[in-house]
């Protein structure tokens, strides 16, 4: 088996996420060819099509939302992300197991004597042919069950039933409680899950992260048992070896790039998927950077994790302040300032002056 290097993996990861050259897609088929976006606050989702989509604008993404073709809902993980609806209809359903166990894990202890399907039944009525905020939803449950927190009563509802968070939750600047609807009613159709949907899944994993393990994809999606998924796809994929020997499975065509190809500097959306989607994630980023991404959003310099990135705003002023891990070289630096400005231009829109500086790690 051919082994693949670090260096090598990392290439491969970057031009499947689009970001060793940004593409003129459309932001619906980047989002499927991502298999959704990480969307725990609203922003972060904008950020991440603006890294990788040329001339990304935010009403590309807002109208998505209005449009009821792509969604923000908890999927992956027990995370929020945002999916097209053709995705949601069957991932939701090969996911629900999943979070029915996340819902347990994070909610089971405040909601003492609740029984889960009582629990999904009444908000199913609640919800039917409507739209309720978080709150709303967590006072109406709790008449049913007063000794329950509401808060809890309410987020266990994302793991029982299929529900979505229509706009203008999950749009650019979007703060206020969040809103529930019943993805059927939504989208119009109920959701289905398919005969191959773990099958689909991986594959699909594997086009947007590949080459990668099938612990890579477990710690991905959430789901376990997927190596008996793998070894049925077995003669369709090909298979490597990283540098401890590990076995990485990958689409046979799929793209494996050059270790050598230049990499774009790229500052990342908070939580970026590219950073999440795998158990081992020294194919972008030492044990440093290990240690702080997932607070603060990531820069990426040769195609690594070499600083964090931040915009902050005072007055009327926006700073996008970089701590750095260690020094870049001039050209770099400079590289770093450009692209920096290029996203306070996106992210902070109308500000009437705008910043940039670049800090060591403290």
């Amino acid at each position: 088996m051919d082994v693949l290097s670090r260096r090598a993996l990392n290439r491969a990861t970057l031009e499947r996420q689009l970001l060793l050259g940004r593409t003129g897609a459309p932001a619906l088929e980047v989002v499927e060819r991502l298999a959704g976006l990480q969307a725990q606050d609203p922003d972060p989702p904008y950020v991440g099509l603006w890294s990788r989509v040329t001339g990304f604008r935010h009403d590309d993404l807002t109208t998505l939302l209005y449009e009821r073709r792509v969604v923000r809902a908890t999927l992956y993980r027990g995370t929020q992300h945002l999916v097209s609806a053709a995705d949601h209809r069957w991932l939701r359903p090969l996911l629900g197991p999943m979070l029915e166990r996340w819902r347990k894990g994070a909610f089971g202890r405040a909601t003492p004597g609740v029984d889960p399907a009582e629990l999904a039944g009444s908000a199913r009525d609640l919800l039917a042919g409507k739209v309720l905020t978080r709150p709303e939803l967590g006072r109406a449950l709790a008449e049913r069950w007063p000794e329950a927190d509401p808060v809890a009563l309410a987020r266990s509802v994302q793991g029982l039933l299929p529900v979505v968070h229509p706009p203008p939750d999950g749009t650019w600047g979007r703060r206020g409680p969040t809103p529930f609807a019943l993805a059927d009613d939504w989208l119009g159709t109920p959701p289905a899950a398919p005969t191959h949907g773990a099958r689909e899944l991986l594959l699909r994993y594997l086009a947007a992260f590949g080459p990668a393990t099938v612990g890579d994809a477990q710690a991905w999606s959430g789901l376990t048992r997927l190596r008996a998924v793998a070894d049925e796809l077995r003669p369709r994929l090909a298979v490597f070896r990283d540098e401890e020997g590990a076995e990485l499975l990958d689409l046979p065509h799929a793209p494996r790039p050059d270790p050598d190809t230049p990499a774009p500097v790229r500052f990342l959306a908070p939580l970026d998927n590219v950073l999440l989607g795998h158990a081992d994630r020294r194919r972008l980023m030492g044990a440093e950077a290990r240690r702080h991404v997932g607070v603060y959003p990531a820069l990426l310099v040769d195609g690594f994790v070499r600083g964090l990135w931040e915009i902050r705003r005072a007055k009327g002023a926006a700073t996008l302040t970089v701590r750095l891990f260690a020094p870049l070289t001039g050209a770099e630096e400079a590289t770093v300032a450009e692209e920096g400005e290029r996203l306070l231009h996106f992210a902070a829109a109308g500000a009437p002056e705008l910043d940039l500086r670049l800090e060591a790690m403290s």
